[in-house]
């Protein structure tokens, strides 16, 4: 079997344009994936110099195949199952600036460079006040990404035609208003000059994104025969799901220098990602974070299981369609395709994704993806939607911890767990429903409103006594 490298996969010859911060699964599945299809039709001409964010990454191990890599994609297409493998050769340089910073900042004077990518997760978009020596690599990705731009205006004077365009990855609200901001409050910090402020800040085109795909990584049960079948020993192989979508808020630079939709992927420009980050949240993740209590406590362990189950499917399908949708401000042919293919993302044969990784801070999750869809289908009709309800209810009988005889490994914010403890004290379910939808510090609001707090005391004693799957078929009628 040959190694992978450029002498043994000849790969094209392309200048690098991009500086991308990150080399996890998803970027490589997602971002370069994309890129790599701009570069085959011709849309750009480009490839990408990664910088490893934090101390420990992968870029040694990635160098090894020359950046090349393979990604497999997998997934239910309109009811068909579909499988796909390419080669990936978009990554032209690897740099890890905490041994390389010279190297790094050179970069920084290249004047092809025009985009800057990046997914540092979302506690990388941070303030680090601390990060005021740039003669070494700075600790924070905001701080690296400031001694690029102060070293790329000293290069070239000021000259506004090098700013660059910004495109920030991170699962944040306005992640690129964020990333702004939060550069521009280091570069006072640091008392850089007005000018160069001036120019960080007009110069460069910060957009706000969102991203969607499911990324398992390295698939290591297949990953053999993968390569058997491919002819290259490739040990950075990527899985990913079929469905993807990239949202980025019209900004005529960064359009200009990536007009990432001329491919035909699902890449959309829109003035505002609200509605799509919302369609995500509610859909997606909402859906996710209801089902986890419901369908763990009836003795399912994955996503696949709780949707194709008749009982959990049918709950997910009503609370989607009734509750979620309607709260959305998005055509209606979109908002189905969007909700179906959320189904079909939920059945993928490939992909095992279990339910207690889902339920991980599980308190959290149910304020931030149910409760926006509970405000707002309150404010619209005047009343509680019942399946956000009833999911609350399990929520509250999960982090009971038991599910029959077995402890549920709940692991949440420490006060999080005190305060369902101190729940799980009573044993009266009017008591519990009263003491849990109370919580104004922990929802941000005050739960224990109209009927809300009966019908959840009878969910929960349903469920105490006759169990999850005799009292969710009592719900569903």
């Amino acid at each position: 079997m040959k190694e992978l490298n450029r002498k043994t996969y000849l790969a094209p010859d392309r200048p690098v344009k991009i500086i991308q911060f990150g080399e996890g699964n998803f970027l490589r599945a997602f971002v370069d994936w994309i890129l790599q299809d701009l570069n085959r039709q011709n849309v750009i001409c480009a490839d990408v110099a990664v910088v490893q964010p934090t101390p420990r990454g992968r870029v040694r191990d990635l160098e090894r195949q020359d950046g090349l890599y393979s990604v497999c994609l997998e997934g239910i297409e309109k009811g068909e199952r579909v499988q796909s493998w390419e080669m990936i050769d978009v990554i032209r340089d690897l740099i890890d600036p905490y041994t390389e910073y010279e190297k790094y900042i050179d970069y920084a004077k290249n004047p092809d460079i025009e985009i800057v990518i990046s997914n540092t997760t979302e506690a990388g978009i941070a303030l680090d006040s601390t990060d005021t020596d740039f003669s070494v690599c700075p600790k924070s990705f905001p701080g690296k990404l400031l001694a690029f731009f102060k070293a790329r205006y000293d290069c070239f004077n000021g000259d506004t035609s090098k700013g660059l365009a910004i495109i920030p990855c991170e699962l944040i609200d306005h992640n690129g208003d964020e990333l702004k901001r939060i550069l521009t409050e280091l570069a006072k910090i640091n008392g850089m000059d007005e000018n160069f402020i001036s120019w960080l800040t007009t110069a460069n085109h910060f957009t706000n994104t969102l991203v969607d795909r499911i990324v398992p990584g390295y698939p290591k049960d297949t990953a053999a025969q993968i390569c058997e079948e491919k002819g290259y020993n490739d040990t950075s192989i990527v899985k990913g799901e079929i469905f993807h979508l990239w949202v980025l808020q019209n900004e005529p630079f960064v359009y200009e220098k990536l007009p990432a939709d001329k491919s035909g992927l699902n890449v959309i420009f829109t003035d505002d990602i609200t509605p799509y980050k919302q369609r995500k949240v509610k859909i997606l993740n909402g859906s996710h974070t209801s089902m986890v209590p419901i369908a763990y406590l009836c003795g399912i362990d994955t996503v696949r299981e709780a949707v194709t189950d008749e009982d959990v499917g049918k709950f997910i399908s009503e609370l989607i369609n009734s509750e979620v949708k309607p709260t959305i401000d998005l055509p209606a042919d979109e908002m189905d395709a969007f909700a179906n293919s959320v189904i079909e993302r939920f059945m993928n044969p490939f992909i095992r994704h279990e339910l207690m990784s889902i339920a991980l801070n599980s308190t959290t999750k149910f304020r931030t993806r149910l409760l926006p869809s509970y405000n707002d289908y309150r404010a619209k009709f005047g009343k509680s939607p019942k399946h956000i309800l009833f999911a609350f209810a399990a929520l509250t009988v999960f982090f009971r911890g038991k599910r029959g005889s077995e402890d549920i490994a709940i692991k949440d914010d420490p006060e999080y767990i005190t305060f369902w403890n101190e729940v799980w004290k009573l044993s009266d379910p009017a008591d519990i429903a009263n003491k849990a939808l109370s919580a104004a510090d922990i929802w941000q609001q005050d739960l224990n409103v109209d009927d809300n707090a009966a019908l959840v005391a009878g969910y929960i004693s349903d469920m105490l006594n006759d169990g999850m799957r005799a009292a969710l078929k009592k719900f569903l009628g």
